[in-house]
């Protein structure tokens, strides 16, 4: 607008002079700017107070919309509020009133039951008061019954002795018919077992000729491997069956030891016994010496009384006669007192080394198989390690193509392993040595040095030996046998097999084993024991050995210092 306006005015003073037309334009612009300035300092003013109020609206309009979200959050709380409490306030309702229902219910039934017992009170008071009635009528009769078998009692007291002896035959007939009834049974028990036995030898023959038949017939059909396992499961079984009668020796071996051990309890009971006795018998026997004490006492105070007395003479040769007879008995009883005391200590004495004995042969074969089973232990270990070493080298050689792959080798127990490393294990605990034949400790393995040890135990202490079984191992005991039986002289157990490896030192001969074992119940010579302690004592040569093709190591005789030597080649 204000340009318009500007451009009429220079239009309608386009045709007067120059100079007045400058001035006057120059006027126009200059009260047009100032206008214009004005206008515009009027609409920035009135700008800024539109900018503040929209802000201070925009904020008004904030804090109305946060207030008005505030009070409707808490409209929404106070509802929410509002219902919840209302509803649990009629869920308690509902709960009183179900507690008020269940409670009349149970009042009802609480009366009812009540009521119940009531009526079954006075049922049963009814009941008790008829059935005391029923039971005075009943002892009424009964006593009128006791009368009546009083007076058959007096008839039958008459007739008794009659009818005791017909009971006397009557029993001695039943005796005659149940003894040939028994015999006549035992008779029959004993065709039946025989003719039992008869058919069950038959048919084990039956049996044992089918089963030789197929056996026969199946290891015709087999080719060789399954010939190999079959025969592996026949070395396993039979195997098994060492195992078994050997845990079956342990078993006894460990009642026996029950058994000696419930004797010598019994021997402690009988010594202690022996020594209360012995005690009361001192006792008595200081008692009976204090009565004579008394007695002498009051003997030389009669004769000192004597003494005085005048006309006495004759009193006092006898009191003087009579006094030394008592010192005499006197001394008799110290003696045997002395005796009995002397008696008492040589029982305690040989109660103790009986005992002591007893106890250190037991500690030292428990030592002894201790120590076995250890050496078993670690050779076992230390042969699986070096044979798992020697079967991996084998395996590297023979991947790098130097020689063929050897057969697969298990070295964990399984029931199915046809070649395992404890097969050769249980063959080291095999009885390798031909009967008759000269045994050395040295030749021995430890399983088979163990197996000594047990018999060892088993004679100490009185067992009986095994039937021999079908086992191919069977003549280890009496191998065995020979070799405990036998003396220093005979046996080859002699000190050069029994000292360790390496050593120089001397060991005493040793003693026959079965003069030993007779010696252990009764008192032995120090000397005596003292080689049989160190016989136990002494380290056996350990050695393992092992079927053909099969690693077989040896060890040194120190304990903690073992020496691997390879002897043959692996597998």
């Amino acid at each position: 607008m204000q340009k318009k306006r500007v451009a009429k005015v220079k239009r309608a003073k386009a045709g007067k002079g120059k100079k007045d037309g400058k001035q006057e334009t120059k006027a126009v612009k200059e009260s047009d700017v100032e206008k214009a300035k004005a206008a515009a300092a009027l609409w920035e003013l009135r700008l800024r107070v539109t900018d503040t109020s929209l802000v201070e609206y925009r904020e008004a309009s904030r804090r109305l919309a946060r207030a008005n979200e505030e009070l409707t959050d808490r409209l929404y709380r106070a509802e929410q509020d509002a219902i919840d409490i209302t509803g649990f306030l009629s869920r308690q309702d509902a709960a009183k009133e179900k507690k008020i229902n269940v409670l009349q219910k149970s009042l009802k039934a609480q009366e009812e039951l009540a009521r119940k017992e009531q009526k079954k009170v006075v049922e049963d008071y009814t009941k008790q008061i008829n059935e005391m009635k029923e039971l005075f009528t009943k002892k009424s009769s009964d006593f009128d019954m006791i009368q009546d078998g009083m007076k058959t009692i007096k008839e039958f007291q008459k007739r008794k002795s009659q009818m005791e002896q017909e009971l006397i035959d009557i029993r001695e007939n039943m005796d005659a018919a149940d003894k040939d009834h028994r015999e006549k049974l035992n008779i029959l028990e004993q065709n039946f077992f025989l003719e039992k036995i008869r058919l069950e030898r038959e048919a084990e023959k039956t049996i044992a000729l089918v089963e030789e038949k197929a056996h026969v017939e199946a290891i015709v059909q087999l080719d060789d491997a399954s010939r190999s396992v079959f025969k592996e499961n026949v070395r396993l079984n039979e195997a098994l069956k060492y195992h078994i009668k050997e845990s079956e020796l342990l078993q006894m071996l460990a009642n026996s030891m029950e058994k000696e051990k419930a004797s010598l309890a019994l021997d402690k009971n009988t010594l202690e016994l022996m020594v209360k006795k012995n005690a009361a018998q001192m006792q008595a026997q200081n008692q009976e010496l204090s009565k004579l004490r008394a007695k002498v006492t009051y003997l030389e105070q009669a004769l000192e009384l004597k003494e005085e007395g005048p006309g006495r003479g004759g009193e006092k040769e006898k009191t003087l006669v009579s006094i030394p007879a008592g010192q005499v008995e006197l001394e008799e009883l110290r003696r045997v007192l002395s005796m009995r005391e002397r008696e008492l200590g040589n029982v305690k004495r040989l109660a103790s080394g009986i005992v002591q004995q007893r106890t250190e042969m037991e500690r030292f074969f428990h030592e002894a198989l201790a120590q076995v089973k250890e050496e078993i232990t670690a050779t076992r270990s230390q042969y699986k390690k070096e044979a798992l070493q020697a079967y991996h080298r084998r395996l590297r050689e023979a991947t790098a193509g130097k020689q063929k792959f050897p057969p697969i080798r298990t070295f964990r127990k399984g029931p199915h392993s046809t070649n395992s490393v404890y097969s050769d294990m249980e063959a080291a605990a095999r009885w390798t040595h031909q009967p008759g034949s000269q045994v050395e400790v040295t030749d021995l393995t430890w399983e088979q040095k163990e197996q000594v040890l047990r018999l060892l135990f088993a004679k100490m202490n009185g067992q009986k030996e095994r039937k021999a079984s079908r086992h191919p191992a069977s003549p280890a005991s009496s191998e065995m046998k020979k070799l405990i039986d036998s003396d220093a002289a005979g046996s080859m157990m002699t000190r050069k097999a029994l000292q360790p490896s390496g050593s120089s030192a001397s060991i005493p001969a040793r003693l026959p084993v079965a003069q030993s074992m007779a010696a252990s119940g009764g008192v032995e010579d120090w000397h005596v024991r003292r080689q049989r302690q160190q016989t136990v004592q002494t380290r056996f040569i350990p050695q393992m050995s092992f079927p053909q093709n099969r690693a077989v190591f040896l060890w040194s005789g120190k304990k903690k210092k073992k020496k691997y030597t390879p002897l043959n080649g692996f597998l």
